[in-house]
């Protein structure tokens, strides 16, 4: 929620601020419930909003396959808290401007995640 209050603090619009706040929470849950711990970052230049998230988890196996709508390798214990749907990755491509994604086994994960406010979303 932290990135959230600070772009409405900075006094974004909210279609922007919704759509990265999406992103964020997209990207949260799944460090920690893959990740193993990890970073999630902020960066509001000129024109442009950049989140980066680094988690220390085991990797991603199959990138093409994550991506996949209702694909989902959670544990039994996320499904029955209600996470773990396999909407996560694709809810943060569906809802970024520009979204990269990439990972090396037992490295973690990397995502940029981008939103141009000339483009109709701030």
């Amino acid at each position: 929620m932290q990135i959230q209050s600070t772009l409405k603090s900075i006094g974004f619009d909210p279609c922007i601020i919704r759509r990265a706040s999406i992103c964020s929470y997209e990207s949260e849950m799944n460090v920690v419930m893959y990740g193993g711990g990890g970073t999630i970052s902020l960066t509001v230049d000129g024109g442009e909003i950049l989140i980066e998230v680094k988690d220390d988890g085991p990797g991603i196996e199959n990138i093409e396959l994550a991506l996949q709508e209702g694909y989902t390798t959670a544990p039994a214990e996320f499904r029955e808290m209600g996470f773990g749907a396999g909407m996560g990755l694709p809810n943060i491509r569906k809802n970024a401007d520009l979204f990269e994604i990439s990972s090396e086994k037992e490295k973690g994960a990397y995502l940029k995640i981008l939103f141009r406010l000339d483009k109709g979303g701030g």
